[in-house]
């Protein structure tokens, strides 16, 4: 999953973001409103974990400027206000969660992915492909009782192409997935992942559509 992580709080942020990315999923930060509002411009995003309270407004007022756009990307609210009229005023703005200061990091991480697979439409933690079953819960991957050991990136690759199941997606769009805009990216960065898969899945699981991009059927 690629995530935006809108928060003023240096370490707070900065927390978010090396276990996200530890996890293998690509972070962007946005220390105010205006930063927000440039990236979400130019990239798109799994999820957004959104603090209320920014240096040049309120989170909420980004909010409602991109569900007025159409934008419906999977916004979590997590701000260090718990009174109710908080949380349904965000609710109402259009944030899909909501989480409180100080919050688990790893509960964060659960629901930006259950959010992410809802916006995907299958919110399903378990599917399976042939002989594979996956748990994307728990981004483990098994052929019958063996599991398979993916990376993080190699994991991060499979899950964007199962998440579009039957559509193709080209090496832009899983560049985007896997990057963050500091991240430094190999030329050939999605061919290598894509053929470790193969290796590791089986070459058939990973169709390629030339000139186009890959799919998973």
């Amino acid at each position: 999953m690629r995530v935006l992580v809108i928060e003023d709080e240096a370490d707070i942020a900065d927390a978010v973001q090396r276990f996200l990315q530890a996890q293998g999923h690509a972070v962007d930060l946005a220390p105010t409103l205006a930063d927000a509002d440039a990236i979400l411009a130019v990239a798109e995003f799994d999820a957004v974990l959104l603090d209320l309270a920014l240096p040049d407004g309120l989170g909420l007022e980004l909010l409602r400027r991109e569900r007025r756009r159409g934008n419906r990307v999977p916004v979590i609210i997590a701000t260090a206000r718990d009174q109710i009229a908080d949380r349904i005023a965000g609710l109402d703005a259009g944030a899909d969660d909501y989480v409180v200061k100080p919050f688990d990091l790893g509960e964060l991480e659960a629901r930006l992915r259950a959010h992410g697979r809802r916006a995907g439409g299958d919110p399903s933690a378990e599917t399976t492909l042939g002989e594979l079953r996956i748990d994307r819960a728990g981004a483990r991957l098994f052929r019958e009782d063996a599991e398979i050991r993916l990376t993080s990136r190699e994991w991060a690759v499979f899950d964007a192409l199962l998440a579009a199941r039957g559509r193709v997606l080209s090496r832009r769009v899983l560049e985007e997935r896997l990057y963050a805009f500091e991240d430094e990216i190999a030329g050939n960065a999605v061919e290598v992942y894509i053929s470790r898969l193969r290796g590791k899945l089986g070459a058939d699981v990973i169709q390629t559509r030339r000139g186009l991009g890959y799919l998973v059927e």
